[in-house]
């Protein structure tokens, strides 16, 4: 008489458990769903674009009134912009910046990043919205006028660019330094011969020295710029992708370039985004100088 009630007791436990491990599971898979639709492109925080950026690139990457600005973080702005995302924009060192990105401290790096394989190896990258150039910079009354010129010179670059592997691949034993402002103050005190920059930030620094700093040189670099993610992040590489060809089609871009490069010319094979969109004509450096003031 008695083992009946047991076993009931029993069953009546066992379907509770059955039960409550059923609400469980159902209730992570609610979870699983409302994040992906709240946070689909996995960033730490739903709705923020967290960026990792330089604070001393102009005009690509650099602090105004402190406020990051520039033509790559004006780009990503309006970008994120078509996504309906706001920016947080923090600044770091460009030798740091790759590992960071990957190690997910940042969603994306915006600062100029040239693709390279090796640079493949550590982040992933969007499609190219940039080209630019090898920049020279020399103390003012150097005689150095040409990139063939440095050898046994001493040459100061900023670790981790594509700067520095030019300048280790001639074999020049380059002086590396954290950021743009230790290159600059090298030259300003005469302590380097020459410093290997991005041409557009050596020539800003250049017209802001005071006549100190003088551009001997420059090149096409050899690859675009692209903004940087980490490994595996495919549906936010994807839709910076997208938001670039739509700030593309609608002038923005062509805006920006006016704006921060104004007379800098376009190789004529350099298509930025996809390739697909139609690129508009840049506005007039006037007109581009009124919209932005």
């Amino acid at each position: 008489m008695r083992i009946l009630p047991a076993l009931t007791r029993a069953a009546a436990l066992g379907a509770a458990t059955i039960l409550a491990a059923t609400a469980l599971t159902g209730c992570g898979g609610d979870d699983t769903s409302s994040d992906a639709t709240a946070n689909p492109y996995g960033l730490t925080q739903a709705g923020v674009l967290r960026a990792g950026t330089l604070t001393d690139a102009p005009p690509n990457v650099y602090l105004k009134d402190g406020k990051f600005t520039g033509f790559d973080n004006d780009l990503l702005t309006a970008v994120a912009g078509k996504l309906g995302l706001k920016v947080e924009f923090v600044g770091t060192d460009f030798s740091a910046l790759l590992s960071q990105v990957n190690n997910r401290k940042f969603d994306v790096g915006s600062s100029s990043i040239t693709i390279t394989e090796a640079r493949k190896k550590t982040v992933d990258f969007g499609n190219g919205y940039d080209f630019g150039y090898f920049g020279l910079d020399v103390p003012a009354g150097s005689p150095i006028t040409n990139f063939d010129q440095l050898t046994g010179k001493r040459v100061v670059v900023v670790q981790g660019t594509v700067q520095d592997d030019y300048a280790t691949g001639k074999q020049l034993n380059p002086v590396r330094v954290p950021d743009y402002n230790g290159a600059i103050n090298q030259l300003k005190a005469g302590t380097a011969d020459a410093w290997i920059a991005p041409a557009e930030i050596g020539e800003k620094s250049a017209a802001d020295s005071s006549g100190k700093i003088t551009v001997a040189a420059k090149q096409l670099s050899p690859a675009p710029t692209a903004f940087a993610v980490a490994k595996g992040s495919d549906k936010l590489r994807e839709a910076l992708n997208k938001g670039l060809d739509e700030v593309i089609a609608d002038g923005t871009w062509s805006r920006l370039q006016s704006q921060y490069y104004p007379g800098r010319p376009i190789p004529a094979d350099f298509k930025p985004g996809s390739g697909t969109v139609a690129v508009p004509a840049a506005p007039s450096a006037s007109a581009s100088a009124s919209a932005a003031s």
